[in-house]
């Protein structure tokens, strides 16, 4: 967000505008004094420098420069995914990825959401447990616990598949552990639509929603990369 120069916070009297919403000269030099003048005129100077400043210290957001430090296979498997970003990020966080074959790269993603759905079940047992929560919202939580234990445990059933090269079953296992998240929104949805249900009844958290979102493309990411190992199975 620009940073607005101190002459117009000064100068009161409608005056001429400029370009970028800076007082005329004119109309502060009747309204100041000479010294006024000479101290915002170097206030002036110090809060354009304090914005180029801050101009230069937003981080680049520039894919082509992330994309030449990652090798040329895991570029082109995550091109064959629906949220290439997410794919380059999850796999490249993994070390191994540099010299991973696309099956390696697989089990790379798989493992990224079975860690993902493992940390969300442990974050709602805790938070089913903590003190704080209410008693009737402690049976949901422990619900959704149990749902996204069920999508680590259908995540790494499918990396098991992977490393025997049975990608049907991956596939059919990543898929489930999709699903299993939606069924946690869908209770507390319900839980909402109840006629009894009062201003205090818990609405869907936003960390779990995070979770579930994240959960989402790391599963689609893997489906992606298995229908590409499908592809590319030799015929019989």
């Amino acid at each position: 967000m620009r940073i607005s120069s101190p002459l117009g916070f000064f100068l009161s009297r409608p005056s001429p505008v400029g370009r970028y919403g800076h007082t005329a000269a004119p109309a502060m030099a009747t309204a100041a004094s000479p010294l006024l003048v000479l101290l915002l005129i170097q206030l002036h100077v110090l809060f354009h420098l304090s914005d180029s400043s801050i101009a230069l210290a937003q981080p680049q957001h520039s894919s082509g420069s992330k994309e030449r430090h990652q090798p040329a296979l895991l570029q082109s498997t995550c091109n064959s995914t629906s949220f290439y970003d997410v794919c380059i990020a999850a796999l490249a966080a993994d070390p191994s990825s540099s010299t991973a074959d696309v099956p390696g790269l697989c089990a790379i993603a798989v493992s990224a959401a079975a860690a993902n759905a493992s940390g969300t079940a442990t974050f709602l047992a805790n938070a089913s447990d903590a003190a704080a929560t209410p008693e009737t919202d402690r049976a949901l939580l422990r619900t959704c616990a149990a749902k996204y234990a069920a999508a680590r445990d259908a995540l790494l059933a499918a990396r098991a598949s992977l490393a025997a090269q049975d990608y049907d079953y991956a596939f059919v296992h990543a898929s489930a552990a999709a699903e299993y998240p939606a069924v946690c929104r869908t209770l507390f949805r319900r839980r909402q639509q109840r006629p009894s249900a009062s201003r205090t009844t818990a609405t869907y958290p936003p960390e779990l929603a995070k979770r579930e979102e994240a959960l989402r493309r790391l599963c689609t990411i893997t489906l992606d990369i298995i229908s590409l190992l499908q592809t590319q199975e030799p015929s019989t």
